[in-house]
């Protein structure tokens, strides 16, 4: 599975640890020219860029609120300006998210998910998709979770909103099929990294007993898979959701 990429530019968003560092240097390590996206933490993004330049990527830190139109304007303008047009979009920025029982969820709740996962898509897509269409070349890759198939309880605003961002993805695969542009999901399995600084030993331990493969995934696994859908070999695939997951579903 070639990941290899020919000079392209790629956008990666809430990329300034997690999954989305990991992402960006893969990317990066494919020979992409990789846009961190970051939000509050600077000096976490100003670090990843540094590691990836000195492994000879290139790389540079851009911030922006990916659910404010105006932002993304401003940062695709500036990444447009440092590396050329935006080849590659990797959507994976996120916020909070909070297990409420039924009664403890508002329509707020609700609201919060969709922010990060239709409604940041939506405006990240309209701002590369003008150059996308002009070069007749593109991947977008959204950042999808397991959690929609295993309908996890009292986490139904997450799932929700998971479910939904899905269903971009293959609306927005088919529409954009002829133009050379690529749209599919990577669906991850619980991949510890800082966001769960606070699970348990137990915790993780009785989530990977369930899983095949008994073990939890790394950061790594997920952004190997992001790398392939993004490259040149790629380009006959679209539509799809990719569960990186050691088997825990098979849907």
């Amino acid at each position: 599975m070639s990941a290899s990429h020919t000079r392209h530019t790629a956008l990666v968003t809430g990329a300034s640890r997690g999954l989305g560092s990991a992402i960006a240097m893969e990317l990066a390590a494919a020979g992409s020219s990789v846009a961190v996206n970051y939000f509050n933490s600077k000096d976490a993004a100003e670090r990843l860029c540094e590691r990836i330049n000195q492994a000879g990527g290139n790389a540079r830190a851009f911030k922006a609120d990916v659910r404010n139109e105006h932002e993304i304007a401003r940062m695709v303008g500036e990444v447009e300006e440092a590396f050329g047009g935006i080849d590659i979009l990797v959507v994976n920025a996120t916020g909070p998210q909070p297990f409420l029982s039924i009664e403890e969820q508002t329509w707020e709740s609700y609201l919060d998910q969709l922010e990060f996962f239709v409604k940041s898509p939506l405006l990240l897509l309209k701002q590369v998709l003008p150059g996308m269409k002009h070069r007749g070349f593109g991947r977008i890759v959204n950042i999808g979770s397991e959690v929609f198939e295993l309908g996890n309880p009292r986490f139904a605003n997450y799932v929700a909103a998971k479910g939904a961002q899905l269903g971009l993805t293959r609306s927005w695969a088919r529409e954009l099929a002829p133009t050379g542009i690529t749209v599919n999901l990577v669906a991850p399995g619980w991949i510890p990294t800082e966001r769960h600084a606070d699970a348990t030993q137990d915790e993780l331990d009785s989530y990977a007993r369930n899983v095949p493969m008994r073990r939890m995934g790394c950061p790594e696994d997920i952004a190997r898979m992001v790398a392939f859908l993004s490259s040149d070999a790629a380009g006959f695939i679209t539509g799809q959701k990719f569960t990186v997951n050691g088997g825990n579903t098979l849907a």
